[in-house]
């Protein structure tokens, strides 16, 4: 049998199956198997039918949806009109990576593995289910199930067994090369300009829309910042509804930017173009030419805690033998322990990496620049305004995050930071963005209830839709808000008070700190059990649920299914059954973060 060409596809919307992806392509390329990976919406899916190796790395997102960058390949995948055994040459494997702490835990890699089976494709080995929440994060799955795969890999083309792999500390070539031009300043800033003049606001295209206003939306005492963001959209052509969610990437800090250009020795000011050396294809979202300063301030992820093949890379720089062992080792399967207690429990960033391994950071080459650092990825946030009630503008609620760990430095969130930087006084501040569907949707019709839990900035979406159902006059709303204390963090506080004087909104509060036994939202559930069965039963309400996936989403589930025995006089099955009903047809739906 002739060597395989394997195929590696992913679906990544935070970067994570991308990088795991990559991982499996360079440990194909030193077993000198023929490699190329893709994210799967740039996959032409009808060759499926034609390969013979494919490994399928996919990410589940929100409520058990597909990433961004697969939802084509979903659709066509998923069509009805597809012969069953069409895929009957394949041999497969799918690698899902989730979160147990999310309901619908690795749903994509499940339904993806059935639907492959369906089509007549045969599986090598049991679908592999990596769990976030694992001490040793995904790395506690992916490295058996790649060492199974790999077993397979070998029993399927025996004539592999006689080709010598490359050794681990063998530098593979970059993705790209650089290639510095001598001309250093004559061109102007070569910032990626966005035009104002087209249609539609996408990744590939996002609007610069101006920044009106950066409010602190709690008190100057209250230990936690968070920003009331408002932003000019016209011109932009953007749309958008209750429930969606704009996207917005954030650049590094000056200071950041700096030291990685005086660890590297790299001059902010020079330019370069980029030259893919294999069938890669170069960054559409960087210029070409590209300035060093432009590189790392916008593209390179320097401030995120590196992932393991960033130490994988690194030791293969290394000259000085105490640092190589090191970085050996927190490369390694054995080593994961010692890993997560040096980089993922302190959250070290890659940049403090860096400097802890002076000697190995010395000897980088410019051209890995790409592989040793993702791509900065853009964050989502829920739009908290409707543009019914403020047209030509979006706005957000944005917890700052900051906190301590044993690191000297502070931590701080990217995007929280940059964003909570920006200062419209100052002159004029445009954020690139764009707006993508969210998870959450709300009825048409105009007497059905909603009944909306947002505790802390989880009311963001909440304010969206009270905003747009009030103005097509749909008055029956609920809300149960929560937050530490009523004269800290209570946010949009006069908003909600009008809108319960005008008759438009019941409003239910929890404020945790503001008497000795603490109040939460599920308390305040648990209180009005008998509105909401009303609401529920009668009514045909719809319940929604929005914050922090911790604990919150699941407290607040079991009051409301406490509510359906108590008020409704069902047993606990019958409570589950008929919560479980709610869900599967809309009238329950969440959106929650970690």
């Amino acid at each position: 049998m002739s060597q395989p060409t394997l195929v590696v596809l992913y679906g990544s919307q935070t970067g994570t199956a991308q990088d795991t992806a990559q991982r499996i392509a360079r440990q194909a390329k030193r077993k000198c198997i023929q490699v190329q990976v893709l994210p799967l919406d740039n996959y032409n899916v009808a060759n499926l039918i034609f390969e013979s190796l494919v490994v399928f790395v996919c990410a589940t997102t929100g409520q058990g949806d597909p990433p961004d960058n697969m939802k084509n390949f979903w659709m066509f995948l998923f069509k009805k009109s597809l012969p069953v055994g069409s895929l009957s040459r394949l041999d497969y494997a799918v690698l899902g990576l989730g979160d147990s702490s999310y309901p619908k835990f690795n749903f994509v890699a499940k339904k993806l593995h059935k639907r492959l089976l369906q089509l007549g494709a045969n599986v090598l080995l049991p679908v592999g289910l990596a769990d976030d929440q694992h001490d040793l994060g995904s790395d506690a799955v992916i490295d058996p199930w790649l060492t199974s795969f790999w077993e397979k890999v070998f029993t399927l083309y025996p004539c592999l067994a006689d080709v010598t792999p490359l050794r681990e500390d063998e530098l593979l070539p970059p993705t790209y090369n650089f290639h510095f031009l001598d001309d250093l300043k004559e061109e102007p800033d070569d910032r990626l300009m966005v035009s104002k003049e087209q249609t539609i606001a996408s990744q590939s295209h996002p609007f610069p829309a101006r920044l009106v206003s950066n409010r602190r939306a709690t008190e100057r005492s209250h230990f936690q910042d968070v920003r009331h963001i408002e932003f000019d959209i016209s011109g932009s052509g953007i749309k958008f509804g209750a429930g969606d969610v704009v996207m917005i990437r954030p650049c590094n800090a000056p200071e950041d930017i700096q030291e990685l250009c005086q660890l590297l020795r790299l001059d902010p000011e020079v330019r370069f173009t980029l030259r893919a050396t294999d069938t890669a294809a170069v960054p559409a979202r960087l210029p070409q030419p590209c300035t060093v300063q432009h590189l790392i301030e916008s593209y390179l992820d320097i401030a995120a805690v590196p992932r393991r093949s960033f130490f994988e890379l690194l030791s293969t720089f290394a000259t000085n033998e105490l640092e190589r062992e090191k970085l050996l080792e927190f490369s390694s399967a054995a080593g994961q322990n010692e890993l997560h207690s040096y980089c993922n429990r302190p959250r070290r960033t890659a940049l403090e990496v860096l400097a802890d391994f002076p000697n190995t950071t010395a000897q980088i080459k410019v051209d890995y620049l790409l592989d040793l650092f993702p791509e900065i990825q853009p964050r989502s946030f829920s739009i908290a305004s409707s543009l019914q009630t403020h047209p030509h503008k979006l706005q957000i609620l944005v917890a700052v995050v900051q906190y301590k760990t044993k690191m000297y430095k502070i931590r701080r969130g990217l995007c929280s930071t940059w964003l909570a930087s920006l200062d419209p006084t100052q002159g004029e501040v445009h954020v690139p963005l764009w707006v993508k569907k969210g998870s959450l949707k709300f009825p048409k019709e105009r007497d059905t209830p909603v009944i909306m839990v947002g505790p802390g900035t989880g009311v963001a979406p909440f304010r969206a839709a009270l905003q747009e159902r009030i103005s097509e006059g749909k008055t029956a709303n609920v809300l149960f808000f929560g937050c530490r204390l009523e004269s800290k963090d209570f946010y949009f506080r006069s908003e909600w008070e009008e809108l319960t004087k005008a008759g438009h909104l019941i409003l239910f509060t929890a404020f945790s700190r503001d008497q000795e036994e603490k109040v939460y939202v599920q308390h305040r559930v648990r209180e009005n059990a008998r509105l909401l069965w009303d609401l529920i039963a009668n009514k045909n309400a719809c319940f929604y649920i929005a914050g922090n996936a911790k604990q919150m989403p699941a407290n607040v589930s079991d009051a409301l299914k406490q509510a359906f025995q108590q008020e409704g006089g069902l047993s606990a099955e019958e409570a589950e059954r008929m919560f479980e009903a709610m869900d599967r047809t809309g009238r329950l739906q969440s959106e929650t973060w970690s």
